[in-house]
């Protein structure tokens, strides 16, 4: 079969690949549908140099073998993570930090191939009506969700996002929804002009920017602040942007470190929450209701993988 395989150091497109055989508690799916995500491209960048298989973990699918018969024939989209089932951390609610899950696309073969297999509990039947194209947003936009999952959001305060990229549109549109009032920070006027209709203000890094960072007043500062650079600088940004006893959502994952002084974080009585995957329920049925909204995707064959990589869309991914 067809698949993207990261080697290590690159990306191979293979038409030899075998087709995955599911074992018991699994389910063998045919992609229809799937994202590339910036951890694919961080992953290319050594963001999980042990791994070695097939890439990708934003997928929509149709089921065609399962031990669940009432799964065959439906479309679903899946979780990453499947732990033990018998650790603390899976006994607990907290499958997606058991120290021996595996995760798809990033330690064990993922979705940019014609077939996957995936645990039957990670997977969610679509709702009727919704768009498979649509539905592929399930992933990003269930992180997304995680943060109002983690955080008691105030609406009645202030929150900043830093970034203006894929995940930080969807998380405006999460925290839009709570009607907080919301800025975004970013570099990009045309991208931050698609924030116009979730964000009160929308504001260039240049504003806070400079030789050195311009002090702040508590007023101009944020109760709530996320993190969706996906880079090292965004932490440091957000020291700055957050007011004392307020609270930092890290949402970035990247392949490199950053230095903050860990000191400031009790001084100020910061809270810094790290936030990954969050709750696909939700977000299908978000997407099915369109209370969010996201431009279309950019589609590409599997051998074009180069280019769907380098594509400047909001969102690039392959169609099987």
């Amino acid at each position: 079969m067809k698949a993207l395989y990261f080697d290590g150091q690159k990306a191979v497109y293979r038409t030899d690949a075998d087709r995955p055989v599911p074992k018991e508690g699994h389910s063998l799916i045919r992609v229809k549908y799937a994202n590339i995500c910036n951890t694919d491209r961080e992953i290319l960048k050594g963001y999980r140099p042990d791994f070695r298989g097939i890439m990708g973990h934003e997928f929509v699918g149709e089921v065609v073998e399962s031990g669940r018969k009432e799964l065959v024939g439906s479309l679903v989209a899946g979780e990453l993570n499947e732990g033990c089932g018998t650790c603390l951390y899976c006994r607990t609610g907290r499958e997606k930090h058991c120290l021996s899950r595996r995760v798809i696309g990033m330690s064990v073969d993922g979705c940019f191939a014609e077939y996957m297999t995936l645990a039957d509990h990670l997977l969610h039947p679509v709702p009727e009506g919704l768009m498979p194209e649509k539905a592929v947003f399930t992933e990003p936009l269930a992180a997304a969700l995680e943060i109002v999952r983690q955080v008691k959001i105030d609406p009645a305060l202030n929150a900043a996002i830093i970034g203006d990229g894929r995940l930080a549109f969807m998380i405006a549109q999460v925290l839009a929804l709570t009607g907080i009032r919301l800025t975004v920070i970013g570099r990009h006027p045309e991208k931050l002009r698609m924030f116009e209709p979730f964000a009160d203000t929308a504001l260039s890094t240049d504003y806070y920017e400079g030789e050195e960072l311009k002090p702040l007043t508590a007023e101009e500062c944020f109760e709530y602040v996320i993190d969706a650079t996906g880079n090292e600088t965004g932490l440091a940004m957000a020291f700055h942007l957050v007011r004392k006893m307020g609270t930092i959502i890290l949402k970035s994952t990247y392949a490199g470190q950053t230095k903050v002084d860990m000191s400031l974080f009790p001084v100020n009585e910061v809270t810094l929450v790290g936030s990954r995957c969050g709750p696909f329920e939700p977000a299908l049925k978000l997407l099915k209701e369109e209370r969010v909204s996201f431009p279309p995707v950019e589609f590409y064959e599997l051998a074009d993988y180069e280019k769907a990589f380098a594509s400047p869309a909001f969102k690039a991914g392959f169609r099987f």
